[in-house]
């Protein structure tokens, strides 16, 4: 990946990590996870040089969410989830009075494109494969961007020696435990994790270490 740029920052309410991957070549983007802060994500895209086109979701919690409307009317980048998640996306306002977060839910803009296990996302020649790994939400997913290192965009799948919730809305523990032994324990142990909140670790790390993981 010498001609890609990636990195990731912490945005809205909940401190999501939106990730940015960038390709040098094209200066096209695929911005991950816009969870608040547009203007913020938007800046940073001009600063780096790069225009978005594609808004891609790891799950659809509003703190995953709250600023997709705001970069897709700026960029026109088509919006893309598993439809998995849709019962949620719909459902911004119920989430946010259940957590008791004061705020009116986002604006929701219209899907462009349903992703599923094994499809592949791109932005000129930085390209992430989409990886289904449910458990915190029916339609949650990790995107793996292949490299001189791997680096898997975890969401709120998996956490430095932590895993995703398991008590909200279609969630399933033994579903989760299952995901990420099969779909990511699989994948180099270098492989660069990117969390959905908090700090990166990397899959060797969590097979060592994540407390979670060291039985059954």
């Amino acid at each position: 990946m010498t001609e890609t740029i990636i990195e990731h920052f912490p945005v809205g309410p909940l401190q999501c990590n939106c990730v940015i991957l960038g390709d040098r070549q094209t200066n096209r983007a695929l911005v991950v996870d816009p969870g608040g802060e547009g203007e913020r994500i938007l800046a940073r895209l001009d600063e780096l040089g790069l225009t978005c086109s594609g808004i891609i979701h790891t799950h659809a919690h509003f703190d995953h969410v709250g600023a997709t409307a705001d970069v897709q009317h700026a960029t026109g980048a088509p919006c893309m989830l598993h439809e998995g998640d849709l019962f949620l996306y719909n459902a911004l306002q119920m989430q946010l009075d259940t957590f008791g977060v004061p705020l009116r839910a986002p604006e929701v803009v219209e899907i462009d494109r349903f992703l599923t296990d094994g499809d592949a996302v791109s932005a000129g020649a930085a390209e992430v494969g989409v990886v289904h790994t449910p458990g915190h939400t029916p339609g949650s997913l990790c995107f793996h961007a292949h490299g001189d290192r791997p680096v898997l965009i975890a969401g709120d799948t998996l956490f430095q020696q932590s895993i995703g919730r398991t008590d909200l809305w279609g969630g399933d523990a033994s579903q989760i435990l299952d995901s990420i032994r099969t779909r990511i324990l699989t994948m180099p142990d270098e492989t660069l994790v990117i969390t959905g909140h908090g700090p990166t670790t990397t899959v060797g790390e969590e097979r060592a270490k994540n407390p979670y993981l060291q039985s059954g």
